[in-house]
């Protein structure tokens, strides 16, 4: 209603309001993939800079007022996952190819000398379960604090020698 849009020409290009999630889903996490390679195609910053950069991106977009696509996945994950199959494997798959992403970059990292302390694949997948919850928590709590908190610990783990 809000777009003057007739409900006719809605399923016209959807056959569902859940086809229309599962679109949604794969333009948020190809935009989303995009950034993530762009940042891991910066030059002149080692692997560790690169994933400082990423989390201090992820506390900017989900410390404010969710607009827009920002948040699609933490206010998705919780509401939709027990609700359809498909966007929970929509979900999934984007998680796990985030998560694929940031392994990436913690093998950068051993490899360029910055993070040659941590197991790349297991670190990636709490690095990301942690800033998950911390955005979950920050939606509920309406506080950045959690964010705040997990980026404090993500410097912590990133910086030991």
């Amino acid at each position: 209603r809000s777009a003057s849009v007739p409900k006719g020409s809605f399923y016209y290009y959807f056959k569902s309001k859940e086809d229309f999630g599962e679109a949604l889903l794969d333009h948020y996490f190809c935009r989303y993939q995009q950034r993530v390679a762009a940042l891991m195609k910066t030059s002149g910053l080692s692997a560790r800079d690169k994933l400082l950069c990423y989390w201090e991106r992820w506390l900017e977009n989900e410390a404010g007022p969710c607009e827009s696509e920002r948040c699609l996945m933490v206010k998705l994950c919780a509401e939709v996952a027990d609700l359809s199959e498909a966007m929970r494997l929509r979900l999934k798959s984007g998680s796990e190819t985030a998560i694929h992403q940031l392994t990436e970059l913690l093998k950068q990292g051993q490899h360029d000398g910055s993070l040659q302390h941590l197991d790349p694949a297991a670190s990636a997948e709490a690095l990301y379960q942690l800033w998950l919850g911390a955005s979950l928590l920050a939606k509920v709590q309406r506080s950045d604090a959690p964010l705040r908190s997990a980026m404090r610990n993500t410097q912590q783990l990133l910086h030991q020698p």
